[in-house]
């Protein structure tokens, strides 16, 4: 059985080193990866998954905020993700947000963002670094919870916005030690999880790689499924 084909997108100016290690992991654990972007997007007609990568800030007039402290911003990313983020969903195309993407995922169900989170969580915290140095607990009894486990993890973080209030449909499946949002999840299907962290960098950890892995099944599942509506709807015509 062919791999389940998973579009990716990157940041015009990090996607680059960025695309390559997500499809590392993505082929690690059985899909395969196509790089999306502004200028070089394809019909999700075509695809069985979404990830929204991470990068750039979130313009705050997404979620109704102010214009602050952003300074990396991309408004053309913005609005193609949120977009592409909304069709998914509707869909039911399985979608993983990793750091920006995950702030992004809650922004296209109608949350917002804490733009200076290091300033409302204590900037005496903040960690920038791709090695694990961030502890997370995860929530009981959450999607997250069974493909990683409950026990507290080890990550990175890069980020400088997360999730505030949440979107429409969405629950939170970890938190670190302060309190900031860490992950977030659809409580129904489709799919969708968002993880502040970049676990494409953490590929050699096994509940690391668990969370494309888990991607990459709901893809699997979702194309055998449409698969399975295209042959009724060609058998009934």
């Amino acid at each position: 059985m062919s791999r389940p084909l998973i579009a990716v997108t990157t940041s015009a100016r990090t996607g680059w080193r960025v695309y390559p290690l997500i499809n590392l992991n993505l082929w690690i654990t059985g899909g395969r990866g196509l790089r999306w972007g502004v200028g070089r997007i394809v019909d999700l007609e075509h695809v069985d998954g979404l990830i929204i990568g991470g990068g750039d800030d979130i313009g705050p007039e997404m979620y109704g905020g102010k214009l602050g402290i952003s300074a990396k911003l991309d408004p053309e990313r913005d609005e193609l993700e949120r977009c592409l983020a909304e069709a998914a969903l509707e869909r039911n195309i399985p979608v993983l947000g990793i750091c920006r993407g995950s702030q992004m995922l809650n922004v296209a169900l109608g949350g917002t963002l804490d733009q200076d989170a290091w300033t409302t969580y204590g900037a005496d915290r903040k960690i920038t670094t791709i090695l694990p140095k961030r502890e997370v607990c995860v929530e009981s009894d959450t999607h997250l919870s069974l493909i990683s486990g409950e026990k507290p993890m080890q990550v990175n973080a890069l980020h400088s916005q997360s999730v505030d209030r949440l979107g429409q449909g969405l629950r939170v499946s970890a938190r670190d030690t302060g309190g900031m949002v860490q992950a977030i999840e659809r409580i129904r299907d489709p799919f969708a999880l968002g993880v502040q962290w970049h676990p494409e960098h953490l590929f050699y950890a096994h509940r690391q790689r668990a969370i494309f892995r888990a991607l990459v099944s709901a893809a699997r599942a979702y194309r055998a499924d449409r698969s399975q509506t295209h042959a009724m709807r060609q058998d009934l015509a």
